[in-house]
């Protein structure tokens, strides 16, 4: 059996509700009544990362004394960056009436805010919540909803310096971003802030599309010296292989904001695990259920961040990558 048909196998097993170990104390305190999730994620039902980040989620839940099948039922949807699905199953989850839903990224949460301001959600990988109206603010959410943001925005100016460093030839650099969401602009501003001490020009690339995408970035790269910024978005997670893939094909440096666009081949990343927040999200379901609110659980930040570096991807475009961008990687893929 290969290791993605094991690691396949032992996903569906987790979501099934196979136990397995959780502390004692959590186990003699098991709720009895049966509880209902609501997950709603913006990516595809095949989605690699999918096991990578619903695995800690249930394996929190499960520490905490929620077993799938028997004290908790979790109702799944997956929106595949298709904002009219994404509507319709935000509307189907809160008919369901759930105790509480798990949202990943603020294009799925304004969606279920829109469909109840009521049924409490605890988000992750959401970059700017109280600009994005979701939340009063961080300390105090003081409605429906709370959870985990991804990255403030001061570290997008990280990216384009991480860029030049990498890559010092560049002097044009297109930024992907989602317009759909209002981090887009957010991100993007903290760049163009930092772009004139780096002797760059920036080119924003608004993307609501596949095509798209493909259209600007392949005339992007019809001139020489460009690179590729790509910000934090579920769409640019969604269509992270396209990007990667025409990065390659027009031998564009790019640096993206999470360490699965390194995994899948991109140059080099830099931004917070985007893992570990799914079992923090379960402590908060698990507060939530046993009778707390959102409004009175602030929102967390990231409290590290990580660079990422694909060495092949690197040699393929021909970049000799500085010692001080080798010294600084936290981890190197070769």
């Amino acid at each position: 059996m290969t290791n993605a048909a094991m690691r396949r196998r032992d996903f569906i097993t987790l979501l099934g509700g196979t136990a397995v170990a959780w502390p004692l104390a959590a186990r003699a305190q098991q709720p009895q009544r049966m509880r209902r999730i609501g997950m709603l994620m913006n990516l595809a039902a095949d989605d690699p990362e999918l096991p990578l980040r619903l695995a800690p989620f249930l394996q929190g839940l499960q520490e905490w004394g929620w077993t799938v099948g028997r004290n908790v039922q979790i109702d799944y949807r997956w929106g595949a960056g298709d904002a009219d699905r994404i509507r319709r199953y935000a509307a189907e989850l809160v008919a369901l009436a759930p105790d509480v839903i798990l949202a990943n990224g603020g294009s799925i949460v304004g969606p279920l805010q829109q469909a109840s301001r009521t049924v409490p959600i605890v988000f992750v990988a959401v970059t700017d919540p109280v600009g994005s109206g979701f939340i009063a603010n961080l300390a105090r959410p003081g409605g429906n909803a709370t959870g985990f943001i991804n990255f403030e925005y001061g570290i997008s100016g990280k990216w384009l310096e991480l860029l030049k460093q990498i890559a010092p030839r560049v002097t044009r650099v297109a930024v992907i971003r989602d317009l759909t969401i209002a981090s887009g602009s957010g991100q993007l501003g903290a760049i163009q802030a930092v772009a004139p001490s780096f002797g760059v020009e920036l080119s924003p690339v608004d993307v609501r599309d596949a095509g798209e995408i493909e259209r600007t970035v392949t005339a992007f790269a019809r001139t020489s010296s460009g690179g590729l910024i790509v910000t934090s978005s579920s769409f640019a997670t969604v269509h992270r292989e396209l990007i990667i893939k025409l990065a390659a094909r027009h031998r564009l440096p790019a640096v993206y904001p999470s360490r699965h666009f390194v995994t899948g081949g991109g140059l080099i990343s830099y931004g917070a695990d985007n893992i570990g927040p799914y079992r923090q999200a379960a402590g908060y379901i698990d507060r939530i259920l046993r009778g707390e609110k959102p409004a009175d659980l602030p929102v967390q930040a990231p409290v590290k961040y990580e660079t990422v570096l694909n060495l092949k991807t690197a040699k393929a475009l021909g970049l000799d990558v500085p010692a001080n961008v080798l010294v600084r990687a936290d981890e190197v893929i070769e």
